[in-house]
């Protein structure tokens, strides 16, 4: 297993349920992006490589094993998927296990910069990262990303990609907005080319497979506690037991 990186903080954590930065990816979301958009402006992927360094529990890595012909799944984080535990952030070219043609994720959001960053130096051929649309601002953000890295393709969903905390649940909505950060490498455009996933990509790249990676129910059930607790307001006494 590898095991690089802040090794205080990678203790194997197979039983949660949930935990802090797992948002696990709708596989559509990923598929859409190759049919859409690697497809069309890189061509077949089938013969190349990809390594997915935030795999969580493989609803990203599943959808990439049906487009390419090895990918590699790592996390920092034991989620009970993936071929190790490492820290993206401090990984190179010689953690994976053959050279990478392709590093695509769905970073924790305060990681997103130095996860793309850390995957222009090992990729061969792109690198895709979705991350939300307010991805676009930040003066910091832009020094690191836009002016010194410049995607190749920022590429937005027209309809939401709905991430939750812990699972993937098809029945979950969302108010943020998600888009693909998409670099061709050695290619820096002046200005990146907006290119929208057009809308339908849940229905049409949706597959009854992917129930085995759902946990339907999950959003209903939050939502009803959360006007649960709406509706019973705070203990102004405190509660206790005393």
């Amino acid at each position: 297993m590898i095991t690089r990186g802040h090794t205080s903080v990678m203790a194997n954590r197979r039983d949660e349920e949930s935990s802090k930065g797992l948002f696990c990816t709708p596989p559509w979301a990923t598929r859409a992006l190759i049919e859409e958009i690697i497809k069309r402006f890189y061509g077949d992927v089938s013969g190349q490589t990809v390594w997915e360094p935030a795999c969580g529990k493989g609803h990203m890595s599943v959808p990439l094993a049906e487009h390419f012909a090895r990918v590699f799944s790592t996390d920092l984080v034991d989620y009970g998927f993936g071929d190790g535990v490492l820290d993206f952030t401090f990984a190179d070219a010689e953690d994976a296990p053959w050279p990478v043609d392709w590093v695509i994720f769905n970073p924790p959001f305060p990681l997103a910069e130095a996860f793309a960053r850390t995957a222009l130096t090992i990729a061969r051929v792109g690198v895709a990262a979705l991350v939300r649309l307010a991805w676009q601002e930040g003066e910091e953000r832009y020094r690191l990303i836009w002016r010194e890295n410049t995607p190749t393709y920022f590429c937005p969903f027209a309809e939401r990609v709905p991430i939750i905390e812990g699972v993937w649940d098809p029945e979950a909505g969302t108010a943020t907005a998600y888009a693909w950060a998409v670099w061709r490498i050695g290619q820096t455009p002046e200005f990146p080319p907006l290119v929208h996933i057009s809308p339908g990509q849940a229905r049409r790249r949706s597959k009854l497979s992917d129930l085995a990676l759902a946990t339907p129910g999950e959003a209903k059930r939050r939502r009803l506690a959360r006007e649960q607790k709406a509706e019973t307001g705070p203990d102004l006494f405190g509660g206790g037991d005393g």
